[in-house]
C-alpha cells in the first residue's frame, strides 16, 4: 500500500467512525474464508458493513477524526487483527455475533462504540445484544403515554354513562 491509498484509506476510515454512532471493533482472524463469508452475508442481510483494517490505519482515521477524545479508550483494542462491524442500530452487531458464535468461537468483541460510550471486551456481548433499539424505546415511550390517556378516556366515559343513566333515572321519576 503506497502513501496515496494509504491517505484515501484513512479519510475514509474518518468518514465512517465520524457517521457511525455505532460500531464494533472484533477478532476474526481464526475463522475460514467460508466461515467470513457467511459472517458477512448475516452482516449484509442485518444492514451491518463488515471491514477488516489495519491497525495503524484505523488508529490515525479516529485520532484524526473531528470527535477524537470520544475514542481514546477504544484505542486499546486495534491491536492483532481487527474487523469492524458498523451499524445503524446499537444492538444488531451484538446479536449477529452471539447467534453466529453458537456454532463459531470467533468473532470475538474487543470492543464496541456506542453513540459516546465504549464496551470493552468479549464478556459484553450479552449486555449489548440486550440494547434496544431507538424504535423499541420510542415504541416503549408510546406505551408509557397512551396508558394514562387511556385511563382519563375510560374514567370519562365511564362517568359520561354514569351522568347520563342518572340523568334517565331522574327523568322517569318526574
Amino acid at each position: 500500500m503506497n502513501k496515496t491509498q494509504k491517505t484515501t484509506a484513512i479519510a475514509e476510515l474518518k468518514d465512517k467512525f465520524e457517521n457511525n454512532k455505532f460500531f464494533y471493533v472484533t477478532d476474526s482472524s481464526t475463522l475460514t474464508v467460508l466461515e467470513v463469508n457467511n459472517l458477512r452475508r448475516k452482516c449484509f442481510e442485518n444492514n451491518v458493513e463488515m471491514q477488516v483494517v489495519k491497525n495503524t490505519l484505523a488508529i490515525k482515521a479516529l485520532q484524526g477524526s473531528s470527535d477524537a477524545s470520544s475514542y481514546e479508550e477504544l484505542l486499546d483494542a486495534f491491536k492483532g487483527p481487527t474487523t469492524i462491524l458498523f451499524s445503524e442500530s446499537a444492538n444488531v452487531p451484538a446479536k449477529i455475533i452471539s447467534e453466529f458464535r453458537k456454532s463459531h468461537e470467533m468473532p470475538l468483541l474487543k470492543a464496541a462504540f456506542i453513540e459516546s460510550d465504549v464496551f470493552s471486551g468479549d464478556d459484553q456481548l450479552e449486555k449489548l445484544a440486550a440494547l434496544k433499539s431507538k424504535e423499541d424505546l420510542i415504541g416503549e415511550v408510546v406505551l408509557l403515554l397512551q396508558s394514562p390517556i387511556k385511563n382519563v378516556l375510560g374514567s370519562l366515559q365511564s362517568g359520561g354513562n354514569t351522568i347520563s343513566g342518572l340523568l334517565k333515572a331522574l327523568e322517569q321519576r318526574g
